[in-house]
């Protein structure tokens, strides 16, 4: 007898299997009996007929509770009129758990009482697709620089300093020593570029910020390549590139995932080469014209980079932001030092930034004036000098907050529903 994945029933059609999962619903019509039963891959019909089974399993299926696990043995039948086009033919059946009523009903329930059952919420319909596509954003992003000869690195959680600003910091008691919980990899793949030449990471990051916007969380994730010998224009043809690449690879793999989503992917097969780019200056005029008077020099929210977005069909990229609004490490470009070597990827409708990066300063002296400049402690960042000392050269590296591409590809209002376990500004459970 075959054990066999909902998903790859369509292999067995006449043959018996054994199929382990969960009861999603039922009902039933006299004799027979509908089964909806889901293991994580798909969800199948079984088809129960009170004759062909032993007595008394007929009666307790038929009142299983929902979320009752059990095993279903069966042959498998092509059947249009069923959810998948397949159903599976119950010779047989057992119950391994009989469930307790379950909290989550097909009823309208608040975000609070969902989030609070997140653990339970994700059997849903709707977060399985959600929590599948990120799954496959995740490999695809890893594919592409692995498939590029990039040499993946994994950079510290525990760090000595700040990296986007010291304000955002999660400080952590560290044996006596006061430690940070991570912003960002990137410092380190610094390193790492300067060691393997392209590398990049993969892993959460943390920031403390009193937001309570639909793009943020405290804990979220973030790819970020580095690589060396590269400058602006190279970075955000690679930023590009990676972009259009996770796109196909996403729709190729999850079109069944974006139609129970109802997701429109109009907007993602627009996202094709070359991306519009635009300097932050040229930004600004674009505001203005939409009527917003935006003083030049200060950085965008959110709702200016929706109306930026909003003027293209694509992503757009933003380029040269001023110095002032950008970190330490941000290179200035020397054609005008008022403003830094830097681009923010935005995401159209109404997404925001999904990437921001840039080339970093690679200039001893002038590394050193700006931490001193933003009043950093120079200690911490005595390593992260090094690497001017010892063969410094041009690089350059972003990172793209996965959550945020997600949301996107998914068409989803709130990021929270696009990681596992969101955590937020007034929620760390479950």
């Amino acid at each position: 007898m075959v054990r066999a994945h909902i998903e790859e029933v369509s292999r067995h059609v006449g043959e018996t299997v054994t199929l382990r999962g969960w009861l999603k619903g039922r009902r039933s019509s006299g004799k027979l009996l509908f089964l909806q039963v889901r293991d994580g891959t798909g969800t199948i019909q079984c088809t129960a007929f009170r004759p062909d089974i032993a007595p008394g399993v007929f009666e307790e299926a038929s009142r299983l509770p929902q979320e009752s696990s059990l095993t279903v043995v069966g042959t498998v039948r092509e059947d249009p009129r069923a959810p998948g086009g397949f159903e599976l033919q119950v010779q047989d059946l057992s119950v391994e758990a009989v469930a307790d009523e379950f909290p989550i009903t097909p009823k309208e329930h608040g975000t609070a009482f969902l989030l609070d059952r997140r653990h339970l919420w994700l059997r849903s319909s709707r977060q399985h697709a959600i929590l599948r596509i990120r799954a496959s954003v995740v490999r695809a992003c890893r594919s592409y620089f692995d498939e590029r000869g990039y040499t993946l690195l994994d950079g510290p959680i525990f760090t000595p300093a700040a990296c986007e600003g010291t304000t955002t910091l999660f400080p952590v008691d560290y044996f006596g020593e006061r430690v940070y919980l991570t912003q960002s990899g990137q410092l380190y793949m610094e390193a790492g570029a300067m060691a393997f030449g392209k590398v990049y990471c993969l892993g959460p990051t943390f920031r403390a910020e009193k937001s309570k916007t639909r793009r943020h969380l405290t804990e979220f994730w973030m790819i970020e390549p580095e690589v060396a010998y590269m400058d602006l224009d190279g970075d955000m043809d690679l930023a590009e590139d990676f972009i259009v690449s996770v796109l196909q690879r996403v729709l190729a793999e999850r079109r069944l995932e974006l139609e129970l989503l109802e997701r429109d992917v109009t907007s993602l097969e627009k996202a094709q080469k070359p991306f519009p780019r635009i300097s932050y200056t040229e930004a600004v005029d674009l505001l203005r014209e939409a009527g917003h008077e935006h003083p030049w020099g200060d950085d965008f929210g959110g709702d200016e980079e929706t109306v930026l977005a909003s003027r293209f069909d694509r992503p757009v990229m933003i380029h040269r932001y001023p110095a002032a609004c950008k970190a330490f490490y941000m290179k200035n470009d020397p054609a005008d030092p008022r403003l830094a070597l830097c681009v923010d990827v935005l995401a159209p409708e109404g997404y925001g930034e999904i990437i921001g990066g840039g080339q970093r300063e690679d200039d001893l002296a002038t590394l050193e004036q700006k931490i001193a400049a933003h009043e950093l402690p120079r200690e911490p960042f005595e390593w992260y000098l090094d690497l001017r000392r010892y063969g410094s050269v041009p690089h350059a590296g972003f990172g793209m907050g996965i959550e945020r591409m997600v949301a996107w590809i998914c068409g989803i209002h709130h990021v929270r529903e696009t990681i596992p376990f969101p955590r937020m500004l007034e929620r760390t459970t479950p």
